[in-house]
């Protein structure tokens, strides 16, 4: 009852707070809790007919077409490498972008690099895969094309699947790293100024500002945006990878994941919502487990970066 009334008074006592907070705490209570009910569909095989409720059970069958297909672990490997990939290479980047952009002195051309680097972002995958096959098609994409005008052999690029590895993270980087930055341009916007000011009274450079100063400050922003996307690393960019590949079979062993292995399968073998639902949920477990675990040996390094 003391919980209860001490939650009415801070409810009251910032009551126009909470109010701002309202719309996104329905949101995620419309979008994302209520439908964890029907995780059940991991383990039915739906009819539409019948709803989720009374689908026929089946257990755990929907599971086994994932890891009896012999490829489970490849996919759990290229979907764990390439998000990895995309954390370390997207960091790096987007940090260094955000102080440079910190540095720029002239807001115009600040203003119109920032929109320019942002622009990518809302570029659809499908576009972005047309532009992909009009560079790296072998008859007559853009690169094999400069390449014949110099007296270079033509580079069959579909028939390398290692270089779909470097293709991928780098149009992944193209693609985020204007909107990325942004929240790191962000926190740079929020330190305090004086530290710079005291720093150029004792001689540092802007190196060192930014190794001394700069960056230690971004620690805890940099480690809270990973343990996001941590969560997620199990997740393929279905989207990006379907785009951009296609249903290439001699590139499926280097670009394969687990959402276009679903997406490919649902395809083959028809609109049987358990399977998704498995791999879902067996990604969500597993990336469950994973933030988890490196929340809580973050938690005891150093509390305060830490998610909770």
């Amino acid at each position: 009852m003391h919980k209860a009334s001490g939650l009415l008074m801070e409810v009251k006592k910032n009551k126009m707070l909470f109010l701002m907070l309202a719309p996104a705490v329905i949101y995620f209570i419309i979008f994302s809790y209520l439908p964890m009910g029907g995780i059940i569909v991991a383990f039915k095989y739906f009819e539409f007919d019948k709803g989720i409720l009374f689908s026929p059970w089946v257990g755990f069958k929907n599971f086994t077409f994932f890891f009896q297909s012999g490829q489970a672990w490849l996919l759990t490997k290229n979907t764990i490498l390439y998000n990895l990939a995309f954390i370390v290479v997207g960091v790096v980047f987007q940090v260094g972008v955000a102080i440079l952009f910190s540095e720029v002195k002239g807001k115009l051309f600040k203003k119109i690099t920032q929109s320019t680097m942002l622009l990518p972002y809302f570029i659809s995958w499908v576009v972005v895969g047309s532009f992909v096959y009009g560079i790296f098609n072998y008859e007559f994409g853009s690169l094999n094309t400069l390449l014949k005008a110099w007296g270079i052999e033509s580079v069959d690029v579909y028939g390398r699947p290692y270089l779909w590895i470097f293709i991928i993270v780098g149009f992944y980087l193209w693609k985020i790293i204007g909107y990325g930055s942004i929240v790191y341009l962000a926190a740079i916007m929020g330190i305090n100024p004086d530290l710079y000011e005291s720093a150029e009274l004792d001689g540092a450079n802007i190196f060192q500002k930014i190794t001394y100063i700069t960056l230690p400050l971004l620690r805890v922003t940099i480690i809270i945006m990973v343990l996001l996307q941590v969560g997620g690393i199990l997740r393929g960019n279905l989207d990006m990878f379907y785009q951009l590949v296609g249903n290439n079979g001699l590139l499926f062993n280097t670009t394969d994941v687990i959402d276009t292995f679903v997406f490919r399968a649902l395809n083959q073998q028809g609109l049987d919502l358990g399977l998704p639902a498995a791999a879902g949920l067996y990604q969500s477990a597993v990336g469950f487990i994973i933030i988890m675990t490196l929340n809580y040996l973050i938690k005891k390094v150093n509390p305060e970066y830490a998610l909770f």
